[in-house]
């Protein structure tokens, strides 16, 4: 049997299981496609965006400041790139999670690492592709709702957001590229070691060298705006490079927290959570990650509204700035959902890959009802200690911008404060959405 024939088995068998049994592998195909068409139809209503300024901007009746919505337009792609990037990783993983096992076993027994790969990469290319098409399906639905929102004093068109075949193309192949690849480096540790997939073996500690990161990235900052080197889009390509670093110091902040929160739990429920936290800190910050690059955001969009209604400009002037504050909201909204989605698939493919350590827990008296309050605490904490990260190191980028008295501004902190709980809020309903798989995995015969 070579490893196609060996993957519609694998493909058959699953689907057999799914139906006669409580495996939860149809909730998490389900979450997977839902990740994938998300990325896709995200990241075209992006890029259909920053087109369809390109396109104003080249026109005859074009605006003094058509240039600046289309840097805008880039510094908000740009943005948005590291999420949709983890979204697609993430959603990538589960697929490995939930075949790891399995695919362990079939190593164990002789299967090649050559089949191992091909099987793996069938998997995460077939969901991306159903996923894609999908998402192909939500942007062409989404155009007519982003059309609604004025920009430049009218809505777009949908001549104006749609990218065109060739960007259509690139984007669908882009998606399912990312997922195999996402799908092939998650799948080392079943490759190079499938007795560790047993094992659980915990993941070496983050050094904290992460946090250099962070410094060098202020240092950009700070020699944007202070020296020649000043102009908008470079001080908008720092701060997307300050966003950046989130993603390296995070995880180093959840073994922190993980330890602190181990060293002082008094119920069960909060050491099963903590001690998670530490052995897989990067998972634990993946599962939060885009509620931290949301607050990010929001800190920048909450800055922006400064900018409308100011008195003494000319009406074009007030136009573009009112439109600058609308297209940071905007992008918040597109990265708290973002946020949401990746929380559901990444916490579902936790709980899949430690579905073994939740079976024993429950057959050694554990309930149900206490494995599902560790699982809300692996998100609440690392949550908490996302959004406070997120919160300094916004405030650190934005003060060279605007100095220390910007948020002293009353405006500046209550929509800050609104923009965070929004993304909050999303994050939790994401967390929900893996629910039923607990107690699938706990009870699973």
């Amino acid at each position: 049997m070579n490893a196609i024939q060996l993957w519609w088995f694998m493909n058959r068998r699953t689907r057999e299981a799914a139906r006669h049994s409580k495996d939860p592998a149809s909730i998490t195909s389900l979450l997977t496609v839902v990740a994938f068409a998300s990325v896709t139809a995200l990241l075209l209503i992006v890029v259909g965006g920053i087109a369809a300024f390109e396109f104003r901007a080249h026109q005859p009746g074009a605006t003094s400041n058509s240039q600046s919505y289309v840097a805008f337009a880039y510094i908000a792609g740009a943005l948005l790139l590291v999420p949709l990037l983890t979204m697609g990783g993430a959603a990538a993983r589960l697929v490995v999670a939930r075949r790891d096992e399995r695919l362990a076993r079939l190593r164990l027994v002789g299967a090649t690492t050559a089949q191992i790969t091909v099987l793996s990469a069938l998997d995460a290319a077939t969901s991306a592709f159903i996923g894609m098409l999908c998402g192909v399906g939500g942007y062409f639905a989404l155009i007519p709702a982003i059309g609604l929102i004025p920009f430049e004093g009218r809505g777009f068109t949908f001549s104006e957001l749609w990218v065109g075949p060739a960007l259509l193309a690139a984007v669908g192949l882009g998606v399912i590229v990312l997922g195999t690849v996402s799908a092939l480096v998650g799948l080392q540790r079943v490759v190079v070691s499938p007795l560790g997939v047993a094992q659980r073996q915990s993941t070496p500690a983050l050094k904290a060298i992460r946090i250099l990161a962070v410094v060098l990235a202020f240092v950009g900052m700070v020699l944007a705006t202070k020296t020649s080197l000043a102009s908008f889009l470079f001080i908008g390509i720092m701060f997307a490079v300050g966003l950046g670093t989130l993603n390296l110091v995070g995880p180093f902040v959840m073994g922190i927290v993980g330890q602190f929160a181990a060293s002082r739990a008094k119920t069960l429920d909060v050491l099963l959570a903590s001690r998670r936290i530490i052995d897989d800190p990067k998972t634990a910050w993946r599962s939060v990650g885009g509620v931290a690059l949301a607050t990010f955001i929001a800190g920048l969009a909450s800055v922006m509204t400064l900018f409308s209604g100011y008195e003494g400009r000319t009406p074009e002037d007030v136009m573009f700035a009112t439109d600058i504050s609308t297209g940071g909201y905007l992008t918040l909204a597109i990265a708290g959902v973002l946020a949401a989605i990746s929380t559901g698939v990444t916490q579902a493919g936790r709980v899949i890959s430690q579905r073994e350590q939740y079976r024993f827990l429950h057959l050694a008296g554990t309930g149900v009802p206490t494995l599902e309050r560790a699982r809300i605490k692996e998100t609440t904490i690392p949550m908490i200690a996302a959004v406070g990260t997120a919160l300094a190191l916004s405030a650190l980028f934005l003060v060279p911008m605007f100095g220390a008295g910007l948020f002293q501004n009353p405006l500046v902190l209550v929509r800050f404060a609104v923009s965070v709980a929004f993304a909050v809020g999303l994050v939790l309903v994401g967390t929900l959405a893996s629910r039923r798989l607990v107690t699938a995995v706990a009870r699973l015969d």
